[in-house]
């Protein structure tokens, strides 16, 4: 008999949010452990099987945590400010506000319908005024602070205002792009507008033109994470390279930091590889050159070149766009030509760029001189081909050594210069990029090897004072402003273009609302609003019509990008009614560090590179006490399925069924996406209802195999631009959420990515009603007081044994194969015994909640199976009556003997030592020692 799963699933959901069962408060009497799941953004499809994945595997080990006895802490909320949802709100012709308040109510109603035991009193959301009020106060904060890299810690600017009034900038070692030095008297004759310019130079958060990734489609500046193969993730528009002036944040001043701090992190090799990746640190040497033609004030340009030891095949040297000596190394005569190659190159976009892998350069008219080589001059090229330092923004071009300078070289007719050779190798003219051989045409080099030559020119470049140890960082300044309307407005006003804070007090600055959204020209929407002035005086948002610069300016109009309130929302929920402050000391101080962050590896580059720095900011600035803010993070797999592909001839309005693909092979086709409900298990399209689906298809030709139409399938990610998404609800309804539950679970490793066949799910659904028969004879719960067998327990201890090995090492698919063979072990011994049945329910619990608290409750109990304790694993119920011992003498096995397991090691080695065998092998020799292993073996060492 099957048990009814929608009324016995409904009452128990009902039951724990009536009874608040998963709302948590802190408890010194309990170890604490927090787990946290990635921060959701509750998009328009809601949830589908995919993102539950890593909710279930993440409520597993929290229901399994609490079992053992800790304080565990599982809330969730949602990142609902940002690019997604906006866009589905553009999509649908809502308003953000409505489409964000009732994505949030579907999310949270999915997620309670799998049994999620999340604690919903701590939920927040990005958009709401009372936490993006501390995100404000935060950015104010960065504002205000500047990284000191002697103590390697930021601080507050008022620190530096102070130095700068004593000693000037003379002795302060910032992170910062000025490189102007002066004293204090200097910097107190400066005026106050060129004073607050010079600080916005060390501010952590400020503003400067920057090269920045512009997608018109979207109307909004984006993050490299934001970026997939040239091309928007939200929806795949094109991106190109534009100037603007933009708000930034100075992370790279972190960037030392944010390497050392993956060793206290307990993650895999690969997230920890895209870590370092996403950093990029390279270890080189800057290189001061002397320019041909030069200005009063601007005689050298500093130059990136890793590998020293070559510096004699220098043939050219790079610069990139935004390089601040750029118009004044350009001679004047070229000044136009540069102008449009910098358009030229904008205006392609970075898709086109990256697919062409466009070699392109200008040539600026200028040289350099080569350090030691006299009267040598070596051009200099604009180009954006190569990857330059962010604060150098030059690299020296080695087309004998370096694949991408052969290639630049090659196209520009320039020289190529073999210094570098290979011992053992004939060739001196082929590219060599290894670092194992000799020093060549190198003057003062020649015949050192790569190392000797490395220490040599580096010691030289000190003592001439022309070159300096430096890294190289692939990570840049995060830049920190959208030109979109769904987002934190940026808590600052303009006083003669000057940024300046809204008042702390006076915070959040709220979103206005406005129904006219949409981004235009690149220009925020926030523009078009008539009411978005300071008022400084009298400390509130005036109209526009009073903007006067003097006592009433202009707000900045763009806003923050999503990642600004998911940088550090897990310190919310540790505090998150709190109206004085974003944490308590007390509240921090016991829940800390999060233990398990699960979540997506598409997280594992921007997210944890922005939270992590945010994390250390606050730390610096005394209001958290911890370095990094994550214990152990685990990404889970993807579920993978198979999409529906129809192939389209181009440029005509017919479809082939993929059969026919093999007769057309003169055609071109164009793969076009359709929802996997059109299609049955045999690939057989129903044409019918994939027009009602999509009345574009109302007027297509369709050539049949055999009155068939078959489509293309292909494996991959879930996703809702290519229409393969299935909603959980559909399999809750049909199966259960517990035999769901298990089901995803019984896939395959959490961590790898495995295939979607909801026709296996039948075999989970067999094994649930399976366990419920253990408890129910004709449909009659009947349960026995009988002691249980030997036997019997051995099965349950084993079992008990490893699942908590199992679990813990999140190895959940197989901790379903042990509960699976103990089902059928104790339903073969027709088991149904109160001692053996009841801890297996509370090994089932974490698995399946809403069957293991009905017969919980059906066992007796009146309280939740969630208070219960995990069964506790007994080795003595493991232990073999008898147990068969391998004999060694001095490590070489002679023979076997089985001794009793009850037998102390005392009488073993009685009974062994005066074994006939025995005797025999020590006949004149000394016996020296006899070791024994209880349950393993024994040794007997003679001499």
């Amino acid at each position: 008999m099957e048990y009814n799963f929608r009324k016995l699933e409904k009452r128990w959901q009902i039951y724990w949010k009536k009874n608040n069962i998963f709302h948590i408060k802190e408890n010194k009497t309990k170890k604490k452990y927090y787990i946290l799941n990635m921060f959701p953004y509750p998009s328009g499809s809601g949830l589908h099987i995919g993102h539950c994945l890593g909710y279930i595997a993440s409520d597993i080990y929290a229901r399994y945590k609490r079992a053992e006895g800790y304080n565990v802490l599982n809330p969730i909320g949602f990142d609902s400010f940002g690019l997604p949802a906006e866009q589905y709100a553009i999509q649908t012709g809502q308003h953000p506000y409505e489409t964000t308040k009732k994505n949030i109510q579907q999310y949270q109603k999915q997620m309670d319908k799998i049994g999620l035991s999340f604690d919903w009193s701590r939920k927040l959301y990005t958009s709401n005024p009372d936490y993006y009020r501390w995100t404000q106060w935060m950015f104010i904060q960065i504002f205000n602070s500047w990284y000191d890299k002697d103590s390697e810690i930021a601080r507050p600017i008022n620190f530096l205002i102070k130095e700068f009034n004593k000693n000037g900038n003379l002795s302060v070692n910032a992170s910062t792009s000025f490189n102007y030095q002066f004293d204090s008297k200097k910097w107190k004759k400066f005026s106050s507008l060129k004073k607050d310019s010079i600080l916005l130079n060390y501010r952590l958060a400020f503003l400067c033109k920057n090269t920045v990734n512009w997608c018109p489609d979207l109307g909004t500046v984006l993050a490299n994470d934001e970026i997939k193969n040239g091309k928007s993730q939200r929806g795949g528009y094109p991106i190109y390279k534009k100037k603007m002036l933009q708000w930034h944040i100075r992370i790279t001043a972190y960037v030392e930091r944010l390497l050392k701090g993956l060793d206290l992190i307990e993650c895999s090799n690969s997230l920890k590889k895209l870590q370092y990746n996403w950093i990029g640190k390279k270890t080189g040497t800057t290189i001061f050159l002397e320019l041909f033609f030069s200005k009063k004030n601007d005689k050298k340009i500093e130059s990136f070149i890793f590998r020293p030891e070559i510096v004699f095949g220098i043939t050219f040297i790079i610069i990139s766009i935004d390089h601040p000596l750029l118009q004044t190394i350009t001679i004047p005569h070229y000044k136009k030509s540069l102008l449009a190659y910098i358009n030229n190159m904008q205006e392609n976009s970075v898709e086109k760029s990256e697919k062409e892998k466009n070699i392109s350069g200008f040539f600026t008219g200028n040289y350099v001189i080569h350090p030691f080589i006299n009267g040598k001059k070596i051009p200099i090229y604009v180009s954006n081909y190569f990857s330059v330092d962010p604060q150098v923004k030059s690299i020296v071009g080695i087309p004998s050594h370096e694949k991408y300078s052969l290639k630049f070289a090659k196209k520009f007719g320039l020289e190529i210069l073999p210094v570098f050779f290979e011992k053992n190798k004939n060739n001196k003219n082929e590219l060599y990029e290894g670092k194992n051989g000799i020093c060549i045409n190198s003057d003062f080099l020649n015949g050192l090897n790569a190392k000797e030559a490395r220490e040599k020119i580096i010691q030289i470049f000190k003592n001439k004072n022309i070159g300096i140890k430096k890294n190289s960082y692939r990570l840049r300044d995060a830049v920190f402003s959208r030109q979109r309307y769904w987002g934190e407005p940026i808590p600052i006003y303009f006083k003669n273009k000057i940024p300046k804070t809204i008042p702390i007090e006076k915070l959040p600055l709220l979103l206005p609302r406005i129904e006219n959204y949409h981004p235009k020209n690149g220009k925020s929407p926030l523009m078009r609003v008539k009411n978005w002035a300071w008022d400084e005086k009298n400390m509130k948002i005036v109209s526009n019509t009073l903007i006067d610069n003097k006592y009433v300016f202009p707000i900045e109009t763009s806003t923050m990008p999503c990642w600004a309130g998911s940088s550090w929302y897990f310190l919310r929920y540790m505090d998150g009614h709190n109206q004085n402050f974003f944490l308590d000391n007390k509240k921090e101080n016991y829940w800390k560090n999060i233990d398990l962050y699960i979540g997506g590896s598409e997280h594992s580059t921007g997210h944890l590179i922005y939270a992590r720095f945010w994390h250390k900011f606050l730390k610096d600035r005394g209001w958290i006490k911890t370095e990094e803010p994550f214990n152990k993070i685990l990404n889970q797999g993807m579920i993978l399925i198979h999409s529906a592909i129809i192939l389209k001839i181009i440029g005509k309005n017919i479809f082939v069924s993929y059969g026919l693909l093999k007769n057309k092979n003169s055609l071109s086709f164009q793969e076009i996406y359709v929802d996997i409900s059109l299609i049955n298990h045999n690939n057989e399209l129903n044409i019918n209802k994939l027009k009602q689906w999509n009345p574009e298809f109302s007027n297509s030709k369709f050539l049949l195999e055999k009155g068939i139409f078959y489509c293309k399938r292909k494996l991959e990610k879930m996703s809702k631009s290519k229409y393969n998404i299935i909603n959980p609800d559909h399999i809750s309804d049909k199966y259960g959420s517990d035999i769901f539950r298990i089901y995803e679970m019984f896939l395959g490793p959490i961590t790898l990515s495995k295939p979607w066949n909801d026709q296996k799910i039948i075999g989970i659904k067999k094994f649930i009603n399976k366990f419920w028969r253990l408890f129910h004879n004709n449909g009659v719960f009947q349960i026995s007081d009988l002691s249980p067998t030997f036997k019997e327990l051995k099965i349950l201890h084993y079992t008990i044994k490893k699942l908590k090995e199992r679990i813990e090492s999140f190895s959940f698919n197989t901790s379903i194969s042990y509960l699976m063979m103990i089902v059928n072990k104790l339903t073969i011994l027709k088991c149904n015994k109160r001692k053996i049945l009841e801890p297996l329910v509370k090994l089932m619990a974490p698995f399946s909640p809403h069957i293991s608290e009905e017969i919980w409750k059906k066992l007796g109990s009146k309280k939740s199976i969630l208070f219960s304790p995990i069964p506790i694993f007994n080795p003595k119920y493991l232990i073999e009556k008898k147990i068969t011992y391998p004999i060694m003498f001095n490590g070489k096995l002679k023979f076997k003997e089985i001794f009793d397991s009850n037998l102390t090691i005392e009488k073993i080695k009685q009974k062994i030592l005066n074994h006939p065998k025995t005797i025999f092998f020590l006949k004149e020799k000394v016996l020296q020692r006899v070791i024994i292993i209880q349950y393993k073996i024994i040794n007997i060492l003679f001499i």
